[in-house]
């Protein structure tokens, strides 16, 4: 499985364009949530259960909720 950034950006942006909410530009500040994106409770846990299957392992599942697109690719970045 790869943690590779660009397959991280790369699961995450499929996904946000399946759910019809894929920004102009997926930078690492931009926010998850209704500030940012928009992700709602059920799209966070589809995200966060497509990345464990695509990646091998969930941002989500480890205490702190990713708030941003770079605090998933942190989690990655540290687990690689």
């Amino acid at each position: 499985m790869s943690t590779d950034p660009a397959a991280v950006e790369k699961t995450i942006s499929e996904f946000l364009t399946r759910v019809e909410k894929m920004p102009a530009s997926l930078s690492p500040e931009l926010s998850l949530y209704a500030d940012g994106i928009g992700l709602d409770s059920l799209e966070t846990a589809e995200l966060s259960a497509i990345l464990e299957d695509e990646l091998g392992s969930d941002p989500f599942a480890e205490g702190d909720m990713p708030e941003t697109v770079g605090d998933i690719l942190a989690f990655y970045a540290a687990s690689a």
